[in-house]
C-alpha cells in the first residue's frame, strides 16, 4: 500500500457537513455570484454611492493600480482635527494611559454575573469575569460582554418626562408623590411590578415602601417564566425554591428541554461545572454522560452524548413513563398513564447504575412535569449530591399566578397606579395589548427603565434609571453568596437610580448609597476592625460570602404525585417558543453586537426564524426563507433545521420590537403573543398549529456557508472506550501526516517566548462569549444583515459548527476558528507590500498602514480566518451599526487600532495584551507566570476550553496540551505548523 493510500485508509468514514446544501452535495458559494459580488465590493471602497455596481476586469486592474498608488496619498490627506482637553483638577487614581479594574455586579433581573469592569479615563471599555466569585469564577456570557455596549446607546432615555414632554425631576417627584398620596388615600391598590429582584438592600427599601404605603402590591415578574419549579417544589417540599444543580457532582445527567448551557436559569454558573465533568486531559479516566430530550436543537442539545428528538406534548407521558420504571425497584406506587412511553433501557441502567450522582432537569413550566422530576431525582438519591436544596437560587422568583392576578385587577377600577421598574410587559406578556389598554385609564402610570421599551411608551411618566455601570446595588444571587455594584461612571444623563425613586417618594431624602452602606453596615460587617476597611475590601475584592443558616427537615410528599394528571392525546403540528442564546427575552434588542451574533446552532443572525425538520420542510415544498404564516398570528421565514423533531416547529423570542431603538426596531417577529396562559400558567407551545406558505421569501442572513470540508479531517473525535483503549483515538492521522512533512521553509527560531492557544473540544460548548469578549477587545464592527449575507461579517474568531451522522437528529461538533498563527505562514510571502510579517514571538502581525487590501493574503489562508474590512465609516446624520455617534464611539478600546476601510485584519492573540504583561513583568524584574496572559476569548470563557501561553514553555499548561495525544492542527497536512492546536473531542455515548 503507498502512503498515499495509506493516509487516506486513516481518514475517518464519518460524514461533517455544515449545512443541508453540503448534505446533499449544493456548493456554498457559487464561483459566479462570488465573482459579480467581488467587482462591485472593489467598486464600492472608491464611490459608497455604488452598490452591485458591474465591473470588467480592465475595470478592475485600473482601480487597482489607483489603490496601490492611492494608498500611499491616503496617508497624507488631512484628518479632522482631534481636540483634547486635559483635566482642570486630575483625580488622583488616574492616570492617562493606564487602565484601571473595578469589581462589580451584572443583574439584569434574570441574568446574573459577578464581574471586572475595565476602565480608561473614567471610560469603561471591557467586561470580565470576576475570577474571585464562588458563582461563575472568572467566566461571562456573550450578553454579559455585550451589556457594556448598551452603556453607550444613544435610544437611552436620557431625562424624565410627562406624556412625551420632557420635565425636571422636581416636576416628577412633586406630581407622582401627590398622586400616591391620593391613591392611598382613596384605599386603591398601588401595584410595583419589578423583575426578579436579588438585592437585599433594594428588598428592604420595598419592605420601607410598603410600610408606607399599605396598599401597596408588589409583583416580581420574568419575561420567561421559571414559576412551575417553585411551584412543585413547594408542592412537595412545602418551600417554594429553585435547587442548586450540581452538574459537576453528575456522573449521568438527562435533560428534558432545559437548555442549562444556553438558556436555562444560570449558564454561566452550569456551564464550569459540565465542562469539568467532560475534560480529559488531566488524567481523568471517566466524564459524564449527557441525555437530552427536546423538540427544538438547542445548544445543551447539541452537547449531549444522546439526543432524543420529542414533541413536547411527549414531555409528560416520558417522564411518569421513567418514574414508574425508577419506582418499580423500591416498591412505590405506580403512576396512572395513558399511554406508556417505552423508555430505553440504556438510560434506565445509566440513572440505575449512578444513583445519588444522577441528575434529571426539566425546561417546562408546567408544575406537574416539574414535580415528576423531583419525584424521580428523589428515587435516585440526587438530593444532596447533585440537587441541593438548602443552596438555593434566587433567580427567577416571578410567579405566574400573581401577574395574572395583577392584569385583572389593572383592568379592574380597584387599581389607581402602578409602577413598572426594568420590565416590558406590554411586549413581553402574551395579553401586552390588554395591559395597555388598561394602562390608558389608569390615575398614574410610572415607567422607570434604563432602557426603550413598549412599556414605558404607554405610561403617563418615563422616569430614566442608571445603567448598571452609573449604579450602586447589592446582590445576593445564592443564599450567603453575596456581591456589591459600584459605578464605573458618572450618569451620562438626567438619570437616576430606581432606588433613590421609592426614597423620594416616600419622603426620605437619604441618597441609596448611603443607605446602602448603612445596610451593609447593619447586616454583614463582623464589627471587626473599621467598618470603612471592610467596605473598601469588599468592593475591591466584589464578593463577600457569609455563612447562612440551614434549614433541616425538608420532607418530601409523595401523596402530591399521585394527583398528577393523564395527558390527552393530541395531533398535528406543535410549536414551541424558544429563547435564544444571543437575544434573550429581548431586552437588548438595540445591542448590534448580539443581533449580528450567529445563533450557535442555526447560525443565522439578525433575524427570528420558523426552525423546521428537513422532512417536514420537504413535505411541504418549504425553503430556507420562504416566508410563512403561523397561525394567522405572525409571520417569518422558515429555516430547515437538521435535529428539529418531526411534527415540531419553533420560534425563538425577543424580536419584532417595535420600541428598542434604530437598531433593534421591526426584526423578525414578536412571538411572545403566541404564548398561552392555562389555569394562570403560561405554556410555552402551542398543538395543532396551521403552518402557510405566503408565496414570498427572504435571504437569510446565514455566517457559515462555504460547504468546503471536502472530507478533509477538520472535526476528529472518538468515544470515550475508544480514548481507555488507545489516548490516540481519532487522532491517528496527526502522526502519520507529522513524520512525513518536506518544506521550504527554513526553521523557525525563538527568543524564550512562543505564544500558542489550546482548545479544549471536549469543553468548548458552543456559547460565543468568545466570539463578543473578542470584538470588545479588538473594535470589531458590525457590518449589518445586507453585509453578512454579502459574506463580510467582521468577526475575528468564529465558533464553526458541524454536523454528522442523520440529517433529522446529526451529532454536533463545535470548533473555534480564528488567526491560526502559522510559524510556515502562507499569507506572509504573497504580501507585496510586507504588511503581514512573523514575529519572534510566534505571531502572525499585521501592519495596518502597509496594508492596500490586495486580499492575496485572504486567498492564500487556508483557514478563512481573514477579515477584508469593507466597513464604510460614515457621518453622523447617516446610520452606522456600530458608531453612529460620538457616544457610541466611546466604547472603542484605545489600545487597539480602528481600522480604516480597505484594510485586511485578524485575530492578534489580542497582542496589545501581551504587550502590556511583558512591560509589566520587566518593570518587577520577573518572568512572566503562565496563565497571566490572557486573550479577550479565553478570559471570556467560562467553561475554560481556551488556554493561552507559552509554548517554549515546556511547564506551561499550553504545552503539556499540545504534547497530549489528543491534540491536533487543522489542516496539518499543509503544514503550516500552527500556533493553534485542537484537543480531539471524546464523547461519552453509549453503544448498543
Amino acid at each position: 500500500m503507498n502512503k498515499k493510500t495509506e493516509k487516506q485508509a486513516l481518514i475517518p468514514e464519518k460524514k461533517y457537513w455544515s449545512s443541508m446544501d453540503e448534505y446533499h452535495g449544493v456548493p456554498g458559494e457559487p464561483e459566479k455570484d462570488l465573482e459579480k459580488e467581488h467587482k462591485a465590493s472593489v467598486l464600492e471602497i472608491f464611490d459608497p454611492s455604488i452598490h452591485g455596481a458591474k465591473a470588467s476586469r480592465r475595470d478592475f486592474l485600473k482601480l487597482f493600480g489607483f489603490s496601490v498608488t492611492g494608498a500611499a496619498l491616503a496617508a497624507s490627506c488631512e484628518r479632522p482635527v482631534q481636540k483634547a482637553i486635559p483635566y482642570v483638577i486630575q483625580p488622583e487614581e488616574i492616570i492617562p494611559g493606564k487602565s484601571l479594574h473595578y469589581a462589580s455586579t451584572f443583574f439584569d433581573g434574570k441574568d446574573y454575573c459577578s464581574i471586572l469592569v475595565k476602565s480608561r479615563e473614567g471610560r469603561p471599555i471591557k467586561i470580565e469575569g470576576n475570577s474571585l466569585s464562588s458563582f461563575n469564577g472568572g467566566g461571562t456570557t456573550a450578553r454579559v460582554q455585550a451589556s457594556l455596549l448598551s452603556l453607550y446607546d444613544d435610544a437611552r432615555y436620557k431625562n424624565p418626562s410627562h406624556k412625551g414632554v420632557e420635565i425636571s425631576w422636581e416636576e416628577v417627584d412633586k406630581k407622582v408623590l401627590n398622586k400616591l398620596e391620593q391613591v392611598h388615600g382613596a384605599q386603591k391598590e398601588i401595584i410595583l411590578v419589578t423583575p426578579t429582584l436579588i438585592s437585599p438592600s433594594t428588598l428592604e427599601i420595598i419592605a420601607n415602601f410598603r410600610d408606607r404605603y399599605s396598599n401597596l402590591r408588589w409583583v416580581q415578574y420574568d419575561a420567561i417564566s421559571y414559576s412551575a419549579i417553585r411551584e412543585a417544589h413547594k408542592l412537595l417540599y412545602g418551600k417554594p425554591v429553585i435547587p442548586g444543580y450540581k452538574f459537576d457532582n453528575a456522573d449521568v445527567v438527562v435533560s428534558f428541554g432545559a437548555d442549562f448551557l444556553g438558556t436555562w436559569l444560570a449558564p454561566v454558573h452550569y456551564i464550569p461545572m459540565y465542562a469539568k465533568r467532560k475534560r480529559l486531559h488531566n488524567g481523568e479516566k471517566s466524564m459524564l454522560r449527557h441525555y437530552q430530550f427536546e423538540s427544538n436543537f438547542s445548544l445543551t442539545g447539541s452537547n449531549a452524548d444522546h439526543r432524543i428528538p420529542i414533541s413536547p406534548r411527549e414531555e409528560k407521558d416520558i417522564l411518569i413513563s421513567l418514574y414508574n420504571s425508577l419506582a418499580e425497584k423500591p416498591g412505590r406506587p405506580q403512576l396512572a398513564q395513558s399511554e406508556p412511553r417505552i423508555i430505553t433501557a440504556q438510560i434506565l441502567e445509566d440513572l440505575l447504575n449512578a444513583g445519588s450522582r444522577s441528575l434529571v432537569v426539566s425546561g417546562s413550566n408546567d408544575p406537574e412535569c416539574q414535580m415528576l422530576v423531583a419525584g424521580i431525582n428523589e428515587i435516585l438519591g440526587s438530593v444532596g449530591t447533585t440537587i441541593d436544596l438548602h443552596n438555593t437560587l434566587n433567580l427567577a422568583a416571578g410567579n405566574d399566578g400573581e401577574m395574572e392576578e395583577m392584569i385583572r385587577l389593572l383592568q379592574s377600577d380597584k387599581t389607581g397606579a402602578v409602577l413598572f421598574y426594568d420590565v416590558n410587559p406590554v411586549y413581553d406578556y402574551p395579553g401586552g395589548n390588554e395591559l395597555k389598554k388598561a394602562l390608558a385609564d389608569l390615575e398614574l402610570s410610572v415607567a422607570l427603565t434604563w432602557i426603550k421599551s413598549e412599556t414605558a411608551e404607554a405610561c403617563q411618566y418615563i422616569c430614566p434609571t442608571d445603567h448598571y455601570l452609573e449604579s450602586w446595588g447589592d446582590a445576593e444571587v445564592m443564599p450567603g453568596v453575596l456581591s456589591l455594584a459600584q459605578p464605573l461612571i458618572h450618569s451620562m444623563f438626567d438619570t437616576r437610580c430606581f432606588q433613590n425613586s421609592l426614597l423620594k417618594w416616600m419622603g426620605r431624602e437619604e441618597d441609596y448609597h448611603d443607605y446602602l452602606k448603612s445596610f451593609w453596615k447593619n447586616n454583614y460587617w463582623d464589627g471587626i476592625g473599621k467598618f470603612e476597611d471592610f467596605w473598601t475590601k469588599r468592593l475591591r475584592d466584589g464578593v463577600c460570602n457569609k455563612q447562612v443558616t440551614i434549614e433541616e427537615g425538608l420532607k418530601f410528599n409523595s401523596q402530591a404525585l399521585s394527583e398528577i394528571k393523564v395527558s390527552t392525546d393530541s395531533s398535528g403540528f406543535c410549536l414551541t417558543m424558544v429563547e435564544s442564546v444571543q437575544m434573550g427575552d429581548g431586552k437588548y434588542a438595540n445591542n448590534p453586537w448580539l443581533q449580528e451574533l450567529p445563533d450557535p446552532i442555526a447560525k443565522v443572525c439578525w433575524d427570528n426564524f420558523v426552525s423546521l425538520s428537513p422532512a417536514d420542510a420537504g413535505e411541504m415544498g418549504l425553503a430556507n426563507g420562504d416566508i410563512v404564516r403561523v397561525n394567522d398570528l405572525v409571520e417569518l421565514p422558515v429555516m430547515i433545521q437538521p435535529g428539529q423533531a418531526r411534527s415540531t416547529a419553533s420560534i425563538a423570542l425577543g424580536y419584532g420590537r417595535d420600541t428598542a431603538g434604530k437598531v433593534g426596531d421591526h426584526l423578525g417577529a414578536n412571538a411572545f403573543p403566541l404564548i398561552q396562559v392555562i389555569n394562570q400558567r403560561r405554556k410555552y407551545y402551542l398543538e395543532d398549529i396551521t403552518i402557510q406558505h405566503t408565496g414570498n421569501n427572504i435571504i437569510l442572513a446565514f455566517t457559515q456557508t462555504h460547504n468546503s470540508m471536502e472530507g478533509r479531517p477538520i472535526v476528529r473525535e472518538a468515544n470515550l472506550d475508544e480514548y481507555l483503549e488507545s489516548p490516540t483515538a481519532g487522532n491517528e492521522l496527526h502522526e502519520e501526516i507529522e513524520s512525513h512533512h518536506r518544506t521550504l521553509y527554513p526553521e523557525v527560531e525563538f527568543d524564550g517566548l512562543h505564544w500558542g492557544l489550546a482548545v479544549d473540544l471536549n469543553a468548548c460548548v458552543g456559547c460565543n462569549a468568545c466570539v463578543i469578549g473578542c470584538q470588545a477587545e479588538n473594535n470589531i464592527p458590525v457590518v449589518g444583515k445586507d453585509e453578512v449575507y454579502r459574506r463580510r461579517i467582521m468577526h475575528w474568531i468564529k465558533i464553526d459548527r458541524y454536523y454528522s451522522e442523520d440529517p433529522e437528529n446529526p451529532k454536533v461538533s463545535f470548533q473555534p476558528n480564528m488567526c491560526q498563527h502559522c510559524d510556515n505562514a502562507p499569507c506572509e510571502n504573497v504580501c507585496p507590500v510586507s504588511a503581514t510579517n512573523h514575529s519572534s514571538e510566534g505571531l502572525n502581525q499585521m501592519s495596518y498602514n502597509r496594508c492596500i487590501g490586495t486580499k492575496y493574503c485572504i486567498n492564500n489562508c487556508p483557514y478563512r480566518a481573514r477579515r477584508f474590512n469593507w466597513f464604510r465609516y460614515i457621518n453622523n446624520d447617516e446610520f452606522d451599526y456600530n458608531t453612529h455617534s460620538d457616544l457610541g464611539r466611546l466604547v472603542l478600546n484605545p489600545d487597539v487600532t480602528v481600522r480604516s476601510r480597505g484594510v485586511v485584519e485578524k485575530c492578534s492573540f489580542c497582542v496589545q495584551r501581551i504587550q502590556e504583561k511583558k512591560l509589566q513583568a520587566k518593570l518587577e524584574n520577573r518572568h512572566i507566570a503562565d496563565g497571566e496572559i490572557q486573550p479577550a476569548c479565553a478570559q471570556a470563557c467560562p467553561a475554560g476550553a481556551l488556554v493561552f501561553g507559552n509554548l517554549k514553555d515546556k511547564n506551561s499548561k499550553v504545552s503539556q496540551m499540545f504534547a497530549g495525544s489528543r491534540n491536533y492542527h487543522l489542516l496539518e497536512e499543509l503544514h503550516t505548523l500552527p500556533s493553534v492546536g485542537y484537543l480531539t473531542k471524546i464523547r461519552n455515548e453509549r453503544k448498543s
